[in-house]
């Protein structure tokens, strides 16, 4: 029998994207469609930009590649993504980001309805950017897969409502999120398949009276780029590291408290885009060193100068730094709801949502015993199950799972033929 192929529509490069990488290994992927995308031509475009504009654009845009997949099964709608990319940072409200999120969700789909699902067995898509091409992979009898990568917009809601006063915008202010929360149950009414990257994930669903019986959970993995390499020395202080969007969210306020208590032994390092008011920010920085965003492939570097990791999130899907991390060789201190594969005691520390005494008390234990830290250092170093690879086998087994018994075209890799959807991109 001819191996299945599977359609997936990915907006962003969402964990440097694995999913079709993973597929294309296997000879599974039949087309890969996104928004913005580095192909060959914009590669060389990039470099023949002026030097004023070309480190930091080129590096984003640049980051843009799926290594090993041919331009051939890409199809980026770049003026979509362009659109996209400018009414984010446009977005002054809650509100407005959501109805942005929202308009791209069904505009992706309505570009790839162009296209054409011939010879695919399978459509993988993604929650809030799925719902017309899951209907309309159902009626052409193609499996329907989403994946829920964080967990419900109502559970979300719920978990940060009114949490931090003057950290963020009021949450009710954000006159969309029914929107979108009947978005995402469309979407499980209308899939196949469910994946969920952690047990916090589909225990949010069952909480939300979701289709609990069509999810699965395949944890992530992530590449090679974060293997342990050799802690560089330093003067004795506990180096503690935070890699994310810095907000509520994410729990950066226990990190400022966590920052505060332990002061006087050890120093804190965030990096990631800032996503609060002016003087919060400038209350962080009295404590923790704030490095904004920083490109993914130089991520490595700042994780062999940390000896600690830390990530006290709020709500998450299975935050894929927790992963990088640990491969890394850092010790990491989290909450559940990060979705992570920590194992309490051995490579880190789960601790309660909100309880930053748990942290300092942690935090001050690794600071003043650095033989226990290494152990968790080499423990964590030592993990096998957190490659792309094996990530790649959690997920072939269970699409191999649901795709087994149901009608394969009978088609070869090379032999996939698509026309170009009516926005594509010349280059």
């Amino acid at each position: 029998m001819a191996t299945p192929l599977i359609i997936v529509a990915q907006l962003g490069a969402r964990m440097n994207y694995a999913v079709p990488r993973v597929l294309f290994r296997a000879n599974m992927l039949a087309r890969l469609y996104t928004d913005l995308y580095a192909t060959p031509v914009v590669g060389r475009l990039v470099r023949l930009l002026p030097g004023p504009f070309k480190p930091a654009l080129a590096r984003r845009l640049l980051a843009r590649a799926a290594d090993g997949i041919p331009s051939s099964l890409v199809t980026p709608f770049w003026r979509f993504g362009c659109q996209y990319t400018a009414r984010l940072r446009m977005a002054r409200s809650a509100s407005e980001l959501t109805a942005t999120h929202l308009w791209a969700g069904r505009r992706f789909c309505e570009l790839i309805g162009n296209g054409s699902f011939d010879k695919a067995a399978a459509v993988y898509a993604y929650n809030g950017a799925a719902l017309e091409l899951l209907e309309r992979a159902k009626q052409r009898g193609l499996l329907a897969i989403v994946e829920q990568t964080i967990a419900p917009r109502q559970k979300e809601e719920e978990l940060l409502a009114e949490r931090f006063p003057g950290w963020e915008e009021p949450r009710h202010d954000d006159s969309r999120v029914a929107d979108f929360q009947r978005r995402e149950e469309l979407e499980w009414e209308a899939a196949d398949l469910i994946v969920c990257g952690s047990d916090f994930v589909c225990d949010g669903i069952k909480e939300c009276m979701g289709p609990v019986h069509k999810c699965v959970v395949v944890p992530y993995g992530v590449d090679d780029t974060f293997s342990s390499r050799a802690r560089k020395s330093h003067g004795g202080r506990l180096r503690v590291l935070t890699v994310g969007s810095i907000g509520v969210r994410k729990g950066a306020p226990y990190v400022l408290e966590a920052a505060r208590a332990t002061r006087q032994f050890a120093d804190f390092r965030m990096i990631g885009p800032w996503l609060f008011p002016q003087p919060m920010r400038a209350e962080l920085e009295s404590v923790v060193e704030l490095l904004g965003p920083v490109p993914r492939r130089e991520l490595a570097e700042h994780y062999s100068c940390a000896d600690v990791f830390l990530l006290p999130s709020i709500c998450e899907g299975s935050a894929t730094v927790t992963y990088e991390a640990l491969r890394a060789g850092l010790p990491v201190i989290c909450t559940r709801n990060t979705g992570s594969l920590v194992r309490n005691g051995v490579d880190g520390f789960i601790v309660p949502v909100g309880d930053v005494d748990a942290i300092v008390h942690l935090v001050e234990q690794l600071a003043g015993n650095r033989g226990f830290l290494s152990r968790l250092q080499a423990n964590a170093a030592s993990r096998q199950d957190l490659s792309v690879e094996a990530y790649g086998e959690r997920l072939l087994k269970v699409l191999g799972e649901h795709l087994s018994g149901r009608p394969t075209p009978r088609v070869a890799q090379a032999a996939v033929d698509h026309s170009p959807p009516e926005e594509m991109s010349p280059v």
